[in-house]
C-alpha cells in the first residue's frame, strides 16, 4: 500500500516564475532611488547648487523614469502574492488568518529594524499595516476591489494636486540656503560613529512615516490591485494575455512617460520646487500605466529566444527579494554612514547610480549561486517559518523549480473548481517590501524623490 501524501504536499504545484523575475527587476527600480535618499540630502535631486549638469541629469532620469513606478511593482505583487498565500492554506487545510498575522507580525519587527539601525525609508512596517487591511478584502470581488482601487488612486492625486496649487500660490521658492542648516545636521549624523548613525535614522523616522500615511493609499490601491489581478490567475498562464500585454506596453508607455517626464521637471527642474505635488499628482496618475508597461514589456521580452536568458538572470533574485532589498540598505548603509567609508555627501548622483549597477549585477550572481544550493533567502526562511509557525526544509530543492512546468494537483473546490483552473504556487513566494521611501522629510532635500 501507497502512504497517503501529507496535506501540506499533496497539491504544491510550482512557483510561477513569473513573479520571480518581476520582482527580480523591480529590485533595480528599488536601489536606484534608495541610494540616492541614502547617499546624501541633495543626491535626488542631482546634487547642491554646484552640481554638474551630468549629475543633475542622472537624478532627472531617474525621477522621469524609476520613482514611484517599481514600489507600484513590489506592491502590486504583494496583493497578488496574498492570494497565493490563501490557497496554499487552504491546500494544507490550515487556518489563513494566524498565518497571515503572524507574517505580518514579523514583517513589521524586520521593518522596524531596518528603519532604525539602516534606512528610516524602510517599507516593510508598511506593508505589515496595509496587509491587515487588505485581509478584509480577502472574500471581495475583484470588480469591487478594482473600483475601490481606482477610487483610492483619484483620492490621492486629487489631495496632492490640492496641496500642490495651494503651496504654488501662497509660498515662495525654497533656496538651497533655506535648508543649508538641516542638510549639515543630517550630514554631521550620518558621518559620525554607529550611535550617531542611529540617532539620526530615529530623528527621521516620524518624517518618514508621516510620508507613508500620505502615500498608504497609493500603496493599497496597487494591493488590491494584485489582490483582483490573483483572484483572476492573471500570471498563471501569460501566454494567454500576449495580445493584451502588447496593447498595454503601447498605450501605457506613452501616457507614463508623459507623466513621468512632467513629474521630474516639476521635482528636478526647471521649474521651481513648489511644483513638486502638483508634479506628484501627475505622478501618481501616470505612473500605473508605465508600471504595467515596464512588467507586461518584461514579460513579453523573456518568451523571446533572447530574452529567456535574462528572465533566468533575474528570477532567482526576485525568489530572495527580501534578503536582497534588506542587503542592499545594508551595503549602501557601509558605503555612506558613519557604519563603514563614510561617504555621505561625498559622491555624485551618476557614480551612486553607477554604483548600484555593479551591487545589482553582484546581486543577481549571487542569488542564483545561492539557489543553487537551498530553497530560500536567509530572510525567506525566517519569515516562511514564521508564517507557517513551523521550520520550512531548506534543501531539496533548487532555483530550478522557477522553470518547471506546473505540477498536476488535487481536485479542488470552491471557486477554484467551479473555474477550472489549477491552484498556482505556494507560500513560497514571499514578498519583500520595497520598496524604498523618498517623500519630503524623510532626509532634507530628499522629497524631491520618492521611491
Amino acid at each position: 500500500m501507497s502512504t497517503p501524501p501529507r496535506p501540506d504536499t499533496a497539491a504544491r504545484p510550482a512557483r510561477i516564475g513569473d513573479i520571480d523575475v518581476l520582482r527580480g527587476f523591480a529590485l533595480l527600480g528599488i536601489l536606484l532611488v534608495n541610494a540616492q535618499m541614502m547617499a546624501g540630502p541633495y543626491t535626488g535631486v542631482g546634487g547642491g547648487p554646484d552640481a554638474s549638469a551630468v549629475d543633475r541629469g542622472a537624478a532627472w532620469v531617474v525621477t522621469a523614469l524609476v520613482a514611484t513606478k517599481f514600489y507600484l511593482l513590489f506592491s502590486f505583487l504583494f496583493g497578488y502574492s496574498f492570494t497565493l498565500q490563501q490557497r496554499s492554506a487552504e491546500r494544507a487545510a490550515a487556518a489563513f488568518a494566524p498565518r497571515h498575522l503572524r507574517r505580518s507580525v514579523v514583517l513589521f519587527l524586520l521593518g522596524l529594524a531596518h528603519a532604525v539601525l539602516l534606512y528610516p525609508g524602510d517599507i516593510l512596517m508598511t506593508y505589515a499595516a496595509l496587509g491587515l487591511v487588505l485581509f478584509a478584502f480577502r472574500t471581495a470581488l475583484p470588480r469591487i476591489v478594482l473600483r475601490i482601487a481606482a477610487g483610492l488612486l483619484g483620492a490621492v492625486a486629487v489631495l496632492l494636486l490640492a496641496y500642490g496649487l495651494l503651496v504654488l500660490s501662497t509660498t515662495e521658492p525654497v533656496r538651497p540656503e533655506g535648508l543649508a542648516t538641516v542638510a549639515s545636521d543630517s550630514v554631521a549624523g550620518y558621518r559620525g560613529g554607529p550611535g550617531s548613525v542611529v540617532m539620526a535614522n530615529v530623528r527621521l523616522l516620524p518624517h518618514a512615516l508621516a510620508g507613508d500615511l500620505l502615500f498608504a493609499a497609493d500603496l493599497l490601491a496597487a494591493f488590491l490591485t494584485g489582490l483582483a489581478a490573483g483572484r483572476w490567475r492573471a500570471l498563471a498562464d501569460p501566454d494567454r494575455h500576449r495580445a493584451r500585454m502588447k496593447r498595454i506596453v503601447h498605450r501605457g508607455l506613452p501616457i507614463g512617460l508623459a507623466g513621468g517626464v512632467f513629474m521630474a521637471v516639476c521635482s528636478n527642474g526647471p521649474l521651481d520646487n513648489r511644483w513638486f505635488y502638483v508634479g506628484r499628482a501627475a505622478g501618481i496618475l501616470t505612473a500605473p500605466a508605465l508600471t504595467a508597461a515596464y512588467a507586461c514589456g518584461l514579460l513579453l521580452l523573456v518568451r523571446t529566444r533572447a530574452g529567456r536568458r535574462i528572465g533566468d538572470a533575474l528570477a532567482p533574485a526576485g525568489r530572495m527579494s527580501l534578503t536582497n532589498y534588506l542587503t542592499q540598505s545594508l551595503v549602501l548603509a557601509l558605503t555612506f554612514t558613519g557604519y563603514g567609508l563614510g561617504l555621505y555627501d561625498r559622491v555624485g548622483t551618476a557614480v551612486v547610480q553607477a554604483g548600484c549597477l555593479v551591487l545589482y549585477a553582484t546581486q543577481l550572481a549571487l542569488s542564483a549561486l545561492l539557489l543553487r544550493h537551498t530553497r530560500y533567502g536567509p530572510v525567506e526562511f525566517l519569515l516562511r517559518g514564521a508564517t507557517r509557525g513551523k521550520r520550512p526544509r531548506a534543501h531539496g530543492a533548487t532555483a530550478d523549480d522557477s522553470r518547471r512546468a506546473e505540477a498536476p494537483a488535487a481536485p479542488v473546490t470552491g471557486c477554484s473548481a467551479r473555474q477550472g483552473e489549477l491552484p498556482r504556487a505556494d507560500g513560497q513566494d514571499v514578498d519583500p517590501g520595497h520598496g524604498p521611501r523618498g517623500a519630503p522629510g524623510h532626509r532634507p532635500g530628499a522629497g524631491c524623490q520618492r521611491r
